[in-house]
């Protein structure tokens, strides 16, 4: 895949093409400083897809991208500022990534690109889990949220559907929560039965409960139920 990386800044554009070196699937075809001449490369090139910073002299990314016609590249943001997240999956970005970039942030990312482009996924570009500080995009309808992994206490599972729990909000998102399971540090998260995956930073009591199991108590009030068999897991991995 043809890729251009789109910066004011050089230290950041190398730095980029550092974490670039290990997918070989991805081949850095030119850079461009400004909206300007990313719109002539992007017309003369025709990359697959384009890292793009937000903040640079003159137009925005945000803008250059608005001004595509289409076939409109795939675009990763890679910025300092974490404001413009929700605008940008408006405009339909796979990605957002803050600078300085997390190599499995970017993993995930590219992962995430040849899904949609249905290539096949490399050993070295599978992402690993998402860690407490990272921030993940999530919509529901009209609503958009960016939120911290840290924040989000619970996910319960709805058919096909997972609910999420953060702050005062409960969207929920069309997919499984098998899938979200696979995505999510083992060291901070817990499935507790087959319905409910918590933050065990989110833990405030522990009571006996039926037949073995356990009652856990979440900030906030809410109750979730350990059968026996998720109990005696949940007493091996959080016992000294």
């Amino acid at each position: 895949m043809k890729a251009l990386l789109i910066d004011d800044e050089r230290l950041a554009r190398n730095e980029l093409r550092r974490l670039l070196a290990p997918f070989p699937d991805i081949v850095i075809v030119d850079e461009a400083t400004n909206a300007e001449q990313a719109r002539t490369k992007i017309t003369a090139l025709k990359p697959d897809l384009i890292f793009l910073d937000v903040q640079m002299p003159g137009e925005t990314g945000m803008e250059l991208l608005e001004s595509l016609e289409p076939p409109v590249p795939q675009v990763i943001f890679t910025t300092a500022f974490d404001e413009f997240a929700v605008k940008a999956f408006e405009l339909n970005a796979l990605d957002y990534l803050l600078k300085p970039v997390d190599p499995v942030r970017l993993a995930g990312a590219i992962e995430r690109l040849r899904e949609k482009s249905g290539e096949p996924a490399l050993p070295e570009g599978k992402p690993s889990a998402l860690s407490a500080g990272d921030k993940v995009f999530v919509r529901e309808g009209d609503h958009c949220w960016f939120v911290e992994v840290r924040n989000i206490r619970l996910l319960e599972s709805e058919g096909n559907y997972t609910r999420v729990h953060f702050d005062d909000a409960q969207p929920q998102l069309f997919r499984s929560l098998n899938a979200m399971e696979a995505r999510l540090d083992p060291k901070s998260f817990f499935r507790a039965n087959r319905r409910q995956i918590i933050n065990l930073a989110w833990i405030d009591k522990i009571e006996p409960w039926f037949s073995g199991g356990l009652l856990v108590l979440l900030k906030g009030g809410v109750k979730v139920e350990l059968s026996r068999r998720q109990a005696q897991e949940f007493r091996e991995k959080m016992s000294l």
